[in-house]
This record gives structure tokens, sequence and C-alpha cells, in this order.
């Protein structure tokens, strides 16, 4: 893939083509009033099926041809070869990406849900509460800690250091 330096921008500015897509932020519903009848609306990301990827998340996965395959100065294939080899890459990542969306994307997106829905559920109901338990304990256990450091350890290792403070060792080549 090309860096961004080579890249060159170009407005072009087509008064006669009018294509007016409003690109909404998703933002969440105030809660329904109490007593009040829910109404069904569409959410806004099923509405606009163009805007796909609105966070630009598989940037890097915009390849094409040149990206891939590339034939250097000194050696050059037939001119229809390489038109019609870029035209059967591009048709086979179109529909081969289609075929296999077509097959796998729902079983994965229902796999991927599930996924992210333990992950929510386990933040939610065990990690956050583990946490908030430790920054309520933390202050108790630690004063604790430092008893029984302050009682057993730090003694006992005082006084392995003073029995130790008498030995001396000395190397000698014989």
């Amino acid at each position: 893939m090309m860096s961004d330096e080579y890249l060159v921008e170009c407005n072009i500015d087509d008064d006669d083509d009018e294509d007016d897509y409003e690109v909404r932020k998703i933002q969440p519903s105030p809660p329904p009033e109490f007593g009040s009848t829910p109404s069904i609306t569409p959410q806004p990301s099923l509405i606009h099926t163009d805007i796909r990827d609105p966070c630009g998340v598989n940037k890097h996965l915009k390849i094409d041809f040149s990206d891939v395959l590339a034939e250097p100065a000194s050696t050059h294939s037939y001119d229809r070869v390489w038109i019609y080899s870029s035209i059967a890459f591009e048709a086979m990542k179109l529909w081969g990406y289609r075929c296999l969306t077509t097959l796998c994307a729902v079983p994965i997106s229902c796999l991927c849900g599930c996924l992210f829905a333990l992950l929510a559920c386990m933040h939610i109901w065990c990690v956050m509460p583990c946490i908030q338990v430790c920054h309520t304990c933390l202050p108790c256990v630690r004063s604790l800690w430092m008893s029984v450091v302050n009682i057993f350890i730090a003694p006992f290792c005082t006084s392995v250091a003073r029995c130790c403070t008498g030995i001396h060792v000395l190397f000698s080549k014989e």
C-alpha cells in the first residue's frame, strides 16, 4: 500500500449530482416518561446503509490491484494479460467477499454479539464490583498487612540479618 505522502487530494465539485447524504451521529434517545406508550422508531444505524464504516475501523483493507501485484519496469507481461488479471482480481475480491459474507456474516455476528454480551455482563457484574470492593476494603487490608509485617516478618528479617553480619567470605587462588 502507498503511504499517505504520495496521495493527492482531488476535490471534485459536481453540482449536477446532488446526493444529499445526511450523516447523523447515533445518540441515545432519552428514556420514555412513566406511563407513556413507547413508539417504535428504526435505529439510525439501520436506516443509512451507505456508510458502513463511519469510524474508519477498516481503513487498512482498502486494497487495489496495484497494492498486491506489481511488475517492475524491466519485465512486463502483455497489456491484455495485465488488464484481465486486474479485472479478475477485483471481481474475485468483490464476489468472494460477497459469497463469504453471505455464508458467514450472520453466524459470526451472532457469535460476536454473544461474546460482547458476555464481556459486558462479566465487566458489569463481576469485574467492577470486585474493583469497588478492593477500593473499599484496601485501606483496612493495608493496615492489617502492615501490622502483620511489623509484628512477624520485620523481626524475623532483622534477626536473620544480624546473624549473617558476622559471616565473612574470602576468596583465594590456590
